[in-house]
């Protein structure tokens, strides 16, 4: 641990090191941040305030909308103030909470995507049988599940970094604390470490990703026999799932399977997972759902009629 000790806090690079680029991006990255909160926020409330919520789709689909709120909100708000000072730092303490929290909060959500695609495989491959296998104690079950898999991934993670002594420089080249760039100050070979991160979040992410496609495949197979309206709603709800599970592997895939020591585009590729998506994820699900942009318009106007009484 007194290897430790020569580090007492960490210095971000930053995205740019442009102070032009930087304030305007501070901008950008504030409203892109309110988006987040207010989109998902939307969807939390809509759901928990009317009959979807019985729905297992629905009910995933809120702890999904809970997961994008947290992880963004332990990553982002200090990327906004880090894009308006001059000194970007952040304590040894802080950084091992902020990546112990993102890769908690990272794997929940991965494997409420999984869940997600489980309910769409059972849904249409299985129908008659839908209600029995996807009924509430399971749902609930895969929820614990997702929460115990992410605690365990991430304090593997964590337990592992701070086994690693850091005798300085100290600056990171990143605007998060994420293991891989933390790797690169690690004063001591690095290559079984490098293969540990690899094997416990790459490869992983590639896995699930590869069940994800191939559960899609299945579906897209069992689609043939259905009516022409069946095979039209099956696919509108599948495709909402499919981008935003494009839109969150592809660049995990990319950022956690290339080894530590090698010079790429991490921390530009990671606003995709932990802002765009976010982001992105609340319009995909209700501009495609016709049922959650029904039940929206029910509830806020219910909303709103209350509160003029």
């Amino acid at each position: 641990m007194e290897n430790h000790k020569n580090v007492t806090e960490f210095v971000f690079m930053g995205l740019w090191e442009n102070r032009q680029v930087e304030l305007l991006f501070f901008l950008l990255f504030l409203l892109c941040y309110l988006a987040v909160l207010m989109g998902n926020s939307i969807i939390l409330v809509t759901i928990t305030c009317s009959h979807l919520i019985e729905q297992p789709m629905y009910y995933f689909l809120c702890h999904l909308s809970l997961m994008d709120l947290c992880y963004t909100s332990t990553v982002v708000p200090r990327l906004i103030r880090d894009l308006a000072a001059t000194r970007k730092s952040i304590s040894y303490n802080e950084c091992m909470t902020q990546l112990f929290t993102a890769h908690l909060l990272a794997g929940v959500e991965i494997f409420i995507l999984v869940s997600m695609a489980l309910d769409r495989y059972v849904a249409i491959v299985k129908p008659l049988h839908y209600l029995i296998i996807m009924n509430r104690k399971r749902c609930h079950v895969l929820i614990a599940m997702a929460w115990s898999v992410g605690f365990w991934h991430s304090i593997a993670l964590l337990l592992m970094v701070l086994s690693l002594p850091f005798c300085g420089p100290n600056h990171i080249n990143h605007y998060l604390c994420d293991v891989k760039p933390l790797l690169k100050l690690v004063c001591k070979d690095i290559h079984v470490v490098s293969i540990l991160v690899i094997a416990n979040s790459g490869m992983v992410v590639i896995a699930i990703f590869l069940v994800l496609v191939a559960s899609y495949i299945l579906i897209l197979y069992n689609l043939k026999t259905r009516s022409s309206a069946g095979r039209h709603k099956a696919l509108s709800t599948c495709s909402s799932h499919v981008m935003v599970v494009v839109l969150f592997f592809v660049p995990c895939i990319y950022t956690y399977v290339l080894p530590a020591g090698s010079e790429n585009k991490d921390k530009e590729i990671s606003v995709f997972y932990t802002v765009i998506a976010p982001m992105l994820n609340p319009l995909i699900y209700t501009l495609r759902n016709s049922e959650m942009k029904n039940t929206m318009h029910k509830v806020w106007s219910r909303m709103s009629h209350s509160e003029l009484k």
